[in-house]
């Protein structure tokens, strides 16, 4: 920890994030299509939460995850959103050193539980499907929330590392972070010491928890798969898989956006994709969540509806 105090580390004070692009027009254009994404995404994902806990009817394991999902959307967005917007409305968009590793643990906090929380709703649709006669013992209130807890635990565990590891890193001028936000990647490129440790521990954390998740994810849309195909009815079928249709988008957009930011060579895109795919799974996807479960859900918009019918005859 003594490295700590080396003059180069104290004598960086924050960091310039240069954001998405220098054009001015479309700066203004970027923000308000940010502005109108995040609004969505607060307003979206804000009222997936209040009708869950209204509605008698979404009392559910499926929904009791997906409710803890749109806050996860809320803070994962958050976390970066507010600091792009106004990256568009200044000319240079300074970020302090501590502000700059709690925006690093809170994305990665978000992200982690949200990897978790997927997972967790593979293996509820698992069990729903596959194992229905043993549902309510297999996924009551106790399970649940444990599940919840390895999320949120394991999330703060993950931020926790990367945080760490970014306070072990040297920097040395230039302190420009080409990205919009503190993102774990660019900052080691700043770094003017040795990074081979600062760099493989989160590497391996953050792999393990995508590894770890995905294999859940995986093995259970294997058995769910299985389970359809020996089903007679044609309606049981299309049931099942209606069912698990708004999971599987969402973790096909989810992991498929991650795994080209994390898994793929850095040689196989540049610096400039890696910001518009992290502007896709940092901002768009947690709007499109609440979107994707809300128009293919018969309950959830059943729901809606009746909540909708109550306030306006009452």
């Amino acid at each position: 920890m003594e490295a700590l105090g080396d003059g180069n580390h104290t004598s960086m004070t924050g960091f310039i994030l240069l954001g998405l692009t220098d054009d001015p027009i479309l700066r203004v254009i970027l923000f308000m299509i940010i502005l109108c994404i995040y609004v969505v995404t607060i307003s979206g994902n804000l009222s997936t939460i209040i009708l869950i806990r209204i509605s008698s009817q979404l009392h559910h394991p499926v929904y009791f995850f997906l409710s803890h999902l749109a806050f996860a959307d809320m803070g994962y967005s958050s976390s970066v959103t507010p600091n792009m917007l106004v990256n568009f409305l200044v000319e240079t968009n300074t970020i302090s050193y501590l502000g700059c590793a709690i925006q690093l643990g809170s994305a990665v906090f978000f992200g982690t539980v949200e990897c978790f929380l997927l997972a967790a709703m593979a293996y509820d649709r698992f069990m729903a499907i596959c194992s229905p006669l043993l549902y309510s013992t297999k996924m009551s209130t106790q399970v649940c929330v444990q599940l919840l807890t390895v999320a949120f635990v394991g999330g703060f565990l993950n931020a926790c590392s990367f945080t760490i590891c970014f306070y072990f890193l040297l920097f040395c001028e230039p302190n420009r972070v080409n990205h919009f936000f503190c993102d774990f990647a660019p900052l080691v490129e700043l770094s003017c010491s040795d990074i081979s440790t600062p760099a493989a521990v989160p590497s391996f954390t953050a792999g393990s928890i995508i590894a770890v998740t995905l294999f859940v994810i995986a093995v259970s849309y294997i058995y769910i798969l299985i389970t359809i195909l020996k089903m007679r009815s044609t309606e049981g079928r299309h049931k099942a898989f209606s069912t698990c249709a708004s999971h599987l988008t969402a973790v096909t957009l989810y992991y498929g956006t991650i795994t080209f930011i994390y898994v793929m060579p850095k040689s196989y895109y540049s610096s400039d994709q890696n910001k518009v795919v992290s502007v896709f799974y940092m901002v768009v996807i947690p709007m499109l969540n609440p979107l994707i479960y809300s128009l293919r859900n018969n309950e959830i918009k059943g729901a809606l509806k009746r909540e909708l019918s109550r306030k306006i005859f009452s």
